[in-house]
């Protein structure tokens, strides 16, 4: 009996230990949503509205553009050595269908989660990759900003094979910054949220769920 509980307790810590891992970014509660330092876009005529909600798998960010264009950023520091992978999963109700995505007067996206290294003294100097749930782009295809160098588009998730339904992506954070920026980051410092119409002037509606980075 006793080397049964002692298996039983063993395995017990390994989960903990496993699931310790996992660094969550976002709580999505009313009490975190006050504190995120929202970040209206130069120009835009309307800012995103983010509101909260829940369903059977937790609480959820859903976010309303109609000619918008504002962010959601929250400073955290992740160990990229340790847990480098970023995992999403969102959800695109109403798209951009028909803009050219990675033009800059059309460069809007249903969904984006900005993962963003500070490599200067200010924020122009920041580098950043914007992970996208795009309306036109196929999953894999990547490109710089046409409104800077220094941030990559990179598409995750497409409403070409996702459209209104929950997906879930992953993304290897390191090995992404030394691939588009050739930088060999150890850290992070930084996440923000995104679902922007400004450039196009069209409406999108999009729900953000379980942000997290893991170890594998």
């Amino acid at each position: 009996m006793s080397k049964i509980i002692y298996l039983f307790i063993s395995i017990l810590l390994l989960i903990n230990f496993a699931y310790a891992e996992n660094i969550k970014v976002f709580e999505f509660t009313e009490k975190e949503l006050a504190k995120l330092k929202v970040r209206k876009v130069r120009g835009a005529d309307n800012k995103t509205i983010y509101t909260l909600g829940s369903n059977k798998n937790g609480k959820y960010l859903k976010a309303v553009a109609d000619n918008a264009a504002s962010g959601l950023g929250k400073e955290i520091k992740v160990n990229l050595n340790s847990t480098p992978f970023i995992n999403i999963t969102w959800k695109v109700e109403k798209n951009l269908d028909g803009i050219k995505e990675n033009a800059k007067k059309s460069h809007d996206f249903a969904g984006r989660v900005f993962v963003i290294k500070k490599t200067g003294a200010t924020p122009l100097s920041n580098r950043a990759i914007n992970y996208v749930f795009s309306s036109n782009n196929s999953v894999g295809n990547n490109w710089q900003s046409p409104y800077t160098k220094k941030s990559i588009d990179n598409v995750l998730a497409t409403t070409k094979e996702h459209m209104n339904e929950w997906v879930t992506v992953k993304a290897n954070v390191k090995k992404d910054f030394k691939k588009f920026h050739d930088l060999d980051v150890d850290e992070i410092d930084g996440i923000a949220i995104m679902t922007d119409t400004d450039n196009s002037k069209m409406s999108a509606i999009t729900y953000y769920q379980n942000i997290y980075f893991s170890a594998e």
